[in-house]
Parts: C-alpha cells; sequence; structure tokens
C-alpha cells in the first residue's frame, strides 16, 4: 500500500493522507540544565513541532513515581523557561519530593487548548493532546512514572489547568488553581479570554471560533464542574489588597499595586463563582482565600508550599 501514499502525496488526492514519519510523539534529544532538570524536546505530531518540556526530577527517587503538571500564566519571564522555573522556585522546592514535575515551555497565552485554526503569531496550537495523550506515556516510560498525575496552573494557567482536569478526567487525581477565572461560555469569561489571547496579536476566533461556537461552552469549568467529581482540589485566590510583598522594595511597586491588586480582586470573585458551582454539586475543596495579596509571582511560591500537601495526598505515596 505504500505507493498509494506516494501517489497520494505527490497529487494530493483528497481523503488519503500520505504516511508520516513522525506519527508517535518521540523525544528528539535531551539537554540537561543541572542533574535532575532536563530539558527534553519532544517531537509532537499534534503540534506538528518539536517542543520545549522541561522535567524536574527528585535528588534520590524511590521507584515509580506521581507526576504534577506545571502550568504558567498569559506571558513568561524567559521564551526559554516555563515561569515556574524562571518565578516560581519549582526547582528548589521540589528537589527533595519524590515526584515527577512536567513544566511545558510557550505555552503562556494558549489556554494549553487545541486551537481550531492556525493563528498567524502562535502557529498550529495543539497544547491538549500534546498534554493529555502523547506526553504522559512517553514521560512516564522514560522517567519512571507509575500513572498517577496532578496538575496546578497560576492566572491562566489555572484555569486550563481545571479545563484539562475535566477534559481527561481520567488522567488527573488532584487539581489546584491559583489566582484563576474559569467560565467562557458567558460573555464577561469570553470577554476576559479574547483579551488575554490577544494581547500578542493572535486572533481569539482561531482558538474556539466565533462567540457563538459551541466550543466556550465546551471548555467552560463552571458548565462541567461535575467533571471534578473525585479528584483533590486546591483553589487559591486573594482580595487583590496589598499584602507581604508590596513594600518598598517591590519593583514596579505602583503596577503590582494597582494593576495587580485589580486582577487578583478579579480572580477573587471568579473562584467565588467556582465556589458556589462547586457547593451546589456537592464537591468537597480546600479554599485558601487570602484576605491579602496581589496577582504577582511572590504570593504564587508561597502558595505552591501549601498546595502541595493537597496534591500529595491524592497522589499517593
Amino acid at each position: 500500500m505504500r505507493w498509494i501514499a506516494v501517489l497520494a502525496m505527490l497529487f494530493g488526492w483528497a481523503g488519503i493522507p500520505p504516511a508520516r514519519a513522525d506519527a508517535t510523539a518521540h523525544i528528539e534529544r535531551i539537554v540537561p540544565v543541572t542533574d535532575r532538570w532536563l530539558q527534553v524536546y519532544v517531537r509532537s505530531p499534534a503540534m506538528a513541532a518539536t517542543v520545549q518540556i522541561d522535567v524536574l526530577l527528585p535528588q534520590a527517587a524511590t521507584g515509580p513515581r506521581p507526576t504534577l503538571y506545571l502550568l504558567e500564566g498569559i506571558d513568561s519571564a524567559r521564551p526559554d523557561q516555563n515561569d515556574w522555573t524562571a518565578q516560581g522556585g519549582a526547582v528548589d522546592f521540589f528537589a527533595d519530593k519524590d515526584v515527577n514535575v512536567v513544566l511545558p515551555v510557550g505555552g503562556a497565552g494558549s489556554y494549553y487548548t487545541d486551537w481550531q485554526r492556525d493563528d498567524p503569531v502562535r502557529g498550529h496550537q495543539k497544547w491538549e493532546t500534546l498534554l493529555t495523550q502523547e506526553l504522559p506515556p512517553l514521560l512516564n516510560a522514560r522517567y519512571d512514572g507509575n500513572g498517577r498525575n496532578a496538575i496546578l496552573g497560576i492566572s491562566m494557567g489555572a484555569q486550563s489547568a481545571m479545563m484539562l482536569a475535566e477534559r481527561a478526567p481520567a488522567l488527573y487525581s488532584a487539581v489546584a488553581a491559583l489566582s484563576g477565572c474559569f467560565n467562557t461560555s458567558d460573555a464577561i469569561g469570553q470577554a476576559e479570554l479574547r483579551y488575554i489571547v490577544g494581547t500578542n496579536g493572535s486572533d481569539p476566533d482561531n482558538m474556539w471560533g466565533l462567540a457563538t461556537d459551541p466550543d466556550w461552552t465546551a471548555h467552560d469549568v463552571l458548565t462541567h464542574a461535575d467533571r471534578l467529581t473525585g479528584k483533590a482540589l486546591y483553589i487559591y485566590a486573594a482580595s487583590g489588597l496589598p499584602g507581604e510583598h508590596e513594600n518598598a522594595a517591590t519593583p514596579d511597586l505602583p503596577d503590582v499595586v494597582i494593576n495587580g491588586g485589580a486582577i487578583e480582586f478579579g480572580t477573587r470573585l471568579c473562584t467565588d463563582l467556582l465556589r458556589r458551582e462547586l457547593a451546589a454539586l456537592a464537591i468537597p475543596a480546600t479554599y485558601d482565600l487570602a484576605p491579602a495579596g496581589t496577582h504577582s509571582w511572590p504570593y504564587w511560591r508561597d502558595h505552591l508550599a501549601t498546595a502541595w500537601p493537597v496534591l500529595a495526598t491524592a497522589l499517593g505515596p
């Protein structure tokens, strides 16, 4: 049958896809940053590209272990790092934890979702397929994963973490969302997502279509909150008021206080919506609603430590 595929490739016959050499995700190369921090370059058929996936391994592995995925937000401090290593303290925090930590690089502002169409700025985006289908078996086999997974995200990544947990419910035992919003099907939620996606010039219609497209409701965390049943949930949001990390030494203090405060206040309102929805469904969660704090990395670093016991308990010994 190979000659059929060759003819299809040469003449572009509809309905007969040409044979592909990269039909299965595979690791192309590994660049060690340290002895336990690896830049793993994965050829992804879904993304039609080679994607950098950083992996943090424990200092002292004791055998098969669970995996935690860490998602970043609207932007990243460095294009070659996930912000959890650049700003979030993940390298040191997980050194003594018996868990593999997976950090996708290049997904900031993408919502880690499968886009309907290629975008002139972002290109071909199929993050959901990469994260939920291609990576888990590949990284489990290479780094002794035991098949139990958790996912944690901040800001945009918080919404993505909840969304992915609902859309692949069998994959994740636990989810943590720090400072996120969760509705996509109403006008306010959709406007927020469209703003975030458009900040770098991308066209939001390329993600989930026009405002009336059913994909917006299909990705709505509140609409599908029942799919979180049985998972360990940790949900954090602060009030937006200046807290312990706002002081004279804080870089860009006025922006952090004004803009970071306003954004965090908005995520607190979003978190209240999610809390009411989960309560109506009798789904328990651990809520960490801080009386002070802005939308900024010092608070997310702090609350990685408070989220971890919830995730670790669900991931098992």
